[in-house]
């Protein structure tokens, strides 16, 4: 469901900050590059390998036993390939590579860009680890749009905790609303929201919101419609 607000609603909006896996870069298309090789089990195998990643985050930041995402990323591809059958080291490693060179989305370069032009602080704010969020971004060469790279690495702490949001109020030294945070992942977007953020729902693939109290003030299918939302078109 899509929410409707006044593009007034977001005039104090001076940073935009924005998730990187699955809003930035397509998550799916680490296993995108060897679906040959995985033939049938493809789907099985990146449905799983992103399903497990997001589960073990959250164990692990209820447990209190952070390991940083790449570990993480890790361990939820062996699971994959346990459940599928997959046997194969080699190609484990090689959709461990691919994982540090995602593909970032059609409407990424262009959205970041625009904002850049009309003086808006533009930031990522994720799961990644340094490591790896260096490493998608320089594929993706997005560096010179992008005023910081926010990692979790810094708090210790998975999303949706409280502290990792706040990492881009300090950052920006703004308060939380003149920052907006987009995701496509329903359950960030909640996480956000519940902290104060203004928030911006990036419904690529148009999955019905998660049923909790905190929501998006925003609903939007691409990165393309942000500009518009801004009134900055």
């Amino acid at each position: 469901m899509e929410v409707v607000v006044s593009q007034t609603a977001f005039n104090r909006i001076r940073c935009c900050v924005f998730d990187a896996y699955g809003t930035l870069f397509d998550v799916h298309s680490a296993v995108g590059v060897y679906r040959e090789e995985l033939g049938d089990r493809a789907d099985q195998v990146s449905q799983l390998w992103r399903t497990k990643q997001l589960e073990y985050t959250w164990l692990r930041s209820l447990m209190k036993k952070h390991a940083d995402f790449w570990k993480v990323t890790r361990e939820a591809l062996e699971y994959a390939f346990t459940v599928a059958g997959v046997t194969n080291p080699e190609l484990f490693e090689k959709l461990m590579e691919a994982y540090l060179k995602l593909e970032c989305y059609p409407d990424v370069r262009a959205t970041l860009l625009t904002l850049k032009e009309k003086n808006f602080k533009t930031a990522i704010l994720s799961n990644g680890s340094p490591m790896m969020l260096d490493s998608a971004v320089k594929n993706s060469q997005l560096y010179s749009l992008l005023d910081a790279i926010l990692s979790v690495e810094n708090v210790g702490v998975f999303k949706p905790h409280p502290s990792v949001y706040r990492l881009a109020e300090k950052e920006f030294d703004l308060y939380p609303n003149q920052i907006l945070f987009l995701s496509s992942n329903a359950w960030d977007v909640c996480g956000a929201a519940a902290y104060g953020l203004k928030v911006a729902w990036v419904n690529r693939f148009q999955q019905p919101p998660e049923n909790l109290p905190f929501q998006a003030d925003v609903e939007i299918q691409s990165l393309n419609e942000l500009p518009e939302l801004l009134n900055i078109k």
